[in-house]
């Protein structure tokens, strides 16, 4: 049956998000941080959580100068002791839960045959368990919750979720693990309200990115991009507001009857 509202709400009220109460990890610059941005915009409430909680709260403090409402403080993903206590700061801050975006995440680049035992752990534990540790904790909040509306979930995974990278196996499979988490939760959570949705982006000219590849050597750098860009159809990089556009459009009602699926936003790499 259709749902009630569905004829009579405008796109522009679909498009809102007044109201609504909203993590971003990793928050505190590049994509996350554009995520945020965005999420202010459509009138959510933005808390941010990063490993620096310094640059959390003065990332928040930047969003509220542009006349949104967002506060921030640490959060490392791969603990739960920390998971659990920020979950308790964003009650206190916002009243309560009705997005997250699992952004948090490390893209180290190391073969197999040289990798550790420590950095592959280091890998899987913020971007998998992190995920997950984020992801349970926001749907206990969300569950207990009882204003209106559905809420979402959003884990930003990205192309490799789905292929092969050499240089990252343990991206990759913390990648495809998020991808498996996401359809999991989706199933679980569907009862309570709960949708759960991946991101999929691919090369995204982040301001961390970007400082990598200077690092790098410029001209090695600018080969990989090259050669990257030209398996895109659009024949370029994304930056951060393409990803967070999308990351709107998912976490509102626009979106209200899709879970368990992957978006990708990847100028067209996958069509191949």
């Amino acid at each position: 049956m259709m749902n009630a509202d569905f004829p009579t709400r405008s796109l522009n009220d679909l498009l809102r998000l007044d109201g609504r109460r909203a993590v971003v990890t990793g928050g505190a610059q590049g994509l996350g941080f554009a995520i945020a941005a965005r999420l202010v915009e459509a009138g959510a409430h933005v808390v941010l959580g990063d490993i620096d909680g310094a640059a959390a709260s003065r990332a928040a403090r930047l969003l509220e100068e542009r006349g949104g409402r967002a506060s921030g403080c640490r959060l490392d993903v791969r603990d739960g002791g920390s998971v659990a206590a920020f979950m308790g700061y964003c009650q206190a801050e916002a009243g309560g839960l009705d997005i997250i975006v699992n952004n948090a995440g490390i893209y180290p680049v190391k073969d197999a045959l040289s990798m550790s035992d420590e950095e592959w752990d280091a890998t899987i534990d913020t971007n998998l368990r992190g995920t997950f540790l984020c992801s349970r904790e926001a749907a206990r909040l969300m569950r207990a919750d009882t204003i209106a509306g559905t809420k979402a979930i959003l884990n930003i995974v990205s192309t490799s979720g789905f292929r092969g990278r050499q240089g990252l196996v343990h991206y990759t499979a913390s990648k495809h693990g998020v991808v498996g988490l996401t359809k999991s939760l989706a199933l679980e959570l569907g009862a309570y309200g709960i949708r759960v949705l991946a991101l999929a982006p691919t090369l995204t000219r982040t301001p961390g990115i970007v400082e990598r590849a200077a690092a790098d050597g410029s001209a090695l750098a600018g080969e990989v991009e090259k050669r990257i860009v030209e398996t895109i159809p659009l024949g370029r990089a994304s930056q951060p507001d393409d990803i967070a556009r999308v990351a709107v459009f998912a976490v509102g009602e626009l979106a209200g009857f899709m879970t368990g699926t992957l978006l990708c936003v990847d100028g067209g790499l996958t069509a191949f």
